[in-house]
This record gives C-alpha cells, sequence and structure tokens, in this order.
C-alpha cells in the first residue's frame, strides 16, 4: 500500500469514526494495523498533515503515535518517516523501561514550552527581592488545597519539600513516625540526617487509628502521612478513617506536626481529605507535581502552619534561597491550562491501566499482588525476596525490594514494581508476569566455598 492510499484508509476511517481523543486515535489506527488494512511497511502521513486532513489535533495524534510505538506497531525513523511494523518481530525489552523508581513515562508529560513561556510573562521578572511563592502559583493552588492553609511556599521538588518540611517541625536526632511502606530513599536520607524512624501500619483506607494511637506513646515530633497513597499496597485517605485518626491525635498530650505527603499530585484520581481540617495550625501537605509535569519543572508547593513554612525558608540557606519566578508561574500555567489537564488525564488513565493490567496478569498465574488506587507501585508476594530480586534481574528486569520500604511492619517476601514506564501491549504484560510469577518461586542460598 502506498503513503497515499494509506493516509486515505487513516484519515476515512478516523473521520467516519469520529475519533477526537487520543486513545481514539490509537485504537482506530491499530485495528487497521492488525486487521491487514494498513499493512507492514505502510508509510503513515506526516502528524501536520494528518491533523489538517482529519481535524484531529496535533497533540492527540502524537500521544497516539507514542503508545503504537509502545504496542509495537509503528516506527518512526529521522528520514523515513513513520511507518507500519510487524509486531510479531518486537521483543520489548524492560531493560530499557524503569521499574524500580518510578519514573514517569516522557510521553505522557506536556510539552514545557508554552508553560515556560507563560512564565516568562512576569511583571516582577528579574526584580530584586524574593518571592517564596509567587502570586500566581498561589492562586493556582489554593482553591484545590484539602484544609485552609495559613501560608505557602515553593520548593525545588517533592523530596526537597519533604525533607525541609520534617527538618522545620523537628531538629535531627529526634523520633519520626512515617506511614508504611514509604520511599525507600526517604527512609534512607532520614537516617543519614540522624533521625529516629518508626512506622506507622496502613490498610485500604489509609494509616491505621490503631497503629497511630500505639505510635503516640512513643511521643514522635512528627508524623508523615500519604493520604493520597502514592506508594501504597492497599487504598488512599477516607474522610472516615482521616476522622478516626484526628480523634485519636485528639487523645494525646504532647501534639506532633504533621507533614502530609503528596508524592502523586495531579495523577490522583481523587485529593484525599487532610488533617490539616481538624489540626490546620500544626500540618502541611507537600504537593509534588513532577511526575505529573515533568522533573524539570523543579517546583512543589508547601501550604500549611505558618510557623512551619516559616521554618522551611528560613531552613534554605538562611532564607536566601527561592525557587525562580519563572519555574514557579511557568507550574501556575500548568496547573489552570486545559491542554496540560487533558495531558494529565490521559497519563491517569493510562497508568491505571497499566496498574490494572499487572494486577491481573499476577493474580491470573497464581502470584498475589495489590496497589491502592493512586499507587505507582504494584506489590507482589513471592517465596523469597533477594531470589526473586536476583533472578528478575539475570532476566533484565530491575524491581524494588519490598523490605526497604518498611521500618516495622513488612510483610515476608514482597517485591515492587513501577507502574508509569509499564508497556501498554497485552503481549509484553504477560511476559512480564510470567518472569515474576517465575522468579516468585525463586529461593536464594548462599554457601562459602
Amino acid at each position: 500500500m502506498t503513503g497515499t492510499d494509506g493516509a486515505s484508509v487513516l484519515v476515512a476511517s478516523l473521520v467516519e469514526s469520529n475519533s477526537r481523543s487520543a486513545d481514539e486515535v490509537r485504537d482506530v489506527t491499530a485495528e487497521l494495523i492488525r486487521a491487514g488494512s494498513l499493512a507492514v511497511g505502510t508509510r503513515l502521513p506526516p502528524i501536520r498533515e494528518l491533523s489538517r486532513r482529519s481535524g484531529l489535533s496535533t497533540r492527540a495524534i502524537v500521544s497516539a503515535w507514542s503508545a503504537l510505538r509502545r504496542w509495537g506497531l509503528i516506527e518512526t525513523n529521522r528520514r523515513g518517516g513513520t511507518i507500519v511494523i510487524d509486531p510479531r518481530s518486537q521483543t520489548p525489552s524492560w531493560a530499557e523501561r524503569d521499574l524500580l523508581t518510578g519514573s514517569p513515562d516522557y510521553d505522557l508529560q506536556p510539552d514545557l514550552a508554552a508553560a515556560l513561556t507563560a512564565g516568562l510573562h512576569s511583571e516582577h521578572l528579574n526584580h530584586p527581592g524574593r518571592e517564596y511563592i509567587t502570586d500566581r502559583l498561589r492562586g493556582a493552588v489554593t482553591e484545590a488545597w484539602p484544609f485552609q492553609a495559613e501560608a505557602y511556599m515553593a520548593a525545588s521538588g517533592g523530596s526537597e519539600g519533604l525533607l525541609l518540611a520534617v527538618e522545620a517541625a523537628a531538629p535531627a536526632g529526634t523520633l519520626i513516625a512515617v506511614e508504611e511502606p514509604v520511599m525507600p530513599g526517604f527512609l534512607d536520607t532520614l537516617a543519614d540526617a540522624g533521625y529516629q524512624v518508626i512506622g506507622i501500619a496502613a490498610d485500604e483506607h489509609g494509616a491505621r487509628a490503631d497503629s497511630l494511637a500505639e505510635v503516640l506513646d512513643a511521643a514522635p515530633s512528627v508524623l508523615v502521612l500519604q493520604p493520597e497513597g502514592g506508594y501504597s499496597c492497599a487504598g488512599s485517605l477516607s474522610d472516615r478513617r482521616a476522622a478516626e485518626l484526628a480523634a485519636v491525635l485528639a487523645t494525646t498530650q504532647r501534639q506532633p506536626w504533621i507533614v502530609e505527603d503528596d508524592a502523586v499530585g495531579p495523577l490522583a484520581d481523587a485529593q484525599a481529605p487532610s488533617l490539616g481540617q481538624w489540626y490546620p495550625h500544626q500540618t502541611v501537605r507537600v504537593r509534588s507535581y513532577c511526575k505529573a509535569f515533568g522533573m524539570d519543572i523543579k517546583t512543589c508547593v508547601i501550604g500549611g502552619s505558618d510557623t512551619l513554612i516559616d521554618r522551611a525558608i528560613r531552613l534554605r540557606v538562611h532564607g536566601i534561597a527561592a525557587n525562580s519566578r519563572i519555574l514557579q508561574n511557568a507550574l501556575a500555567h500548568l496547573i489552570i491550562d486545559t491542554d496540560a489537564a487533558a495531558m494529565v488525564d490521559v497519563a491517569r488513565s493510562r497508568y491505571r491501566r497499566r496498574r490494572s493490567a499487572l494486577l491481573a496478569a499476577l493474580i491470573d498465574r497464581g502470584v498475589p499482588a495489590r496497589a491502592g488506587p493512586n499507587s505507582l507501585v504494584v506489590w507482589a508476594e513471592v517465596a523469597d525476596e533477594t531470589g526473586a530480586l536476583i533472578d528478575l534481574a539475570r532476566n533484565g528486569i530491575n524491581v524494588g525490594s519490598g523490605q526497604r520500604s518498611y521500618v516495622k511492619h513488612a510483610e515476608p517476601g514482597l517485591v515492587r514494581i513501577a507502574v508509569p514506564q509499564l508497556l501498554d501491549s497485552p503481549q509484553a504484560i504477560d511476559e512480564l508476569a510470567d518472569s515474576v510469577a517465575a522468579a516468585a518461586g525463586s529461593v536464594h542460598r548462599e554457601f562459602l566455598g
């Protein structure tokens, strides 16, 4: 089939099906390829030409093409354009996918060019003085903040913001309580900084009230909670559980500071409640946008207690450091921009689908697996964690240790598999699930020679 014929078939099918979204464009094109209507070797029209002839947005086509490339149905060469290929010749390489740290799928993030341009349009650009949060960024986040924050500030990404909030709440050497499971890097950093750490157990409704009550007996200075459950095995914080936690806190004589880690930000299906509704003077929420909008936006928002915000500002080089106005206003643009919101919707839907597909495939193979509704991690049970990690690594599949995400309440034999860069191909998911199922029974034994 010639390029012209291929373009005509594709345009006619897209118009006839009234396709508009990236998913619809992807599915129509994939069906044409699998049915042979777009044969192997067919050259697809350039994106701008296809946009002009079909009335589709270039953004929808770019997103659809990215998915089809991951499915092994098309490939794009710099000189040869985009052509249909034989999916049977494509063997996915999990070694090229980040299944360990949870890096986002970069194809599902908005183009930052428009946001950065918007960030440059500021009447205060290059003026002396510091803006710990610009008016535009404050205005963009205030309405959707889960409680009435007393103050806001911007920091350079969610990890820095989380550590700043903890350090503002308590000096090194004090006791910190964290909701489990938690990012291993955060636990490592707390240990390096000299904090003592205890764990709070969680279930499908969030941090458990009985576990919090037990932890409060040890008088921690700070509670670090994960209401959205971006790393959860089971769920996110429910309204009822939030009220139960607030009631438990009301019974303690020494009230701890509360730091809420919202690592998924706009990617969450729904915003979880905050203990700031009951304790606004001692709570801050740290909202990260990197997974939704990209690492180079380098800006998170901390909102809540004015005491903690003031301390956090002074911790950043004695108040000298402040985020670039350009980056702050670029983030403000992304938060309110409809095109960026549409891309986040696509990413949220795609991540949900990938998480569900892997969970179903593992469970179908007899591997107990679970994840919360906002979680960017799938947790799979294995007979021996070390044996499973070694076995998977031998096959080029690098996943995470379950034990390293817990302080106290770890279950024996867990591995964590990051969701964002999973492939959309059912065949690839089946192959990954087969590998995990095989590794789930591996037992590692060490012998001295």
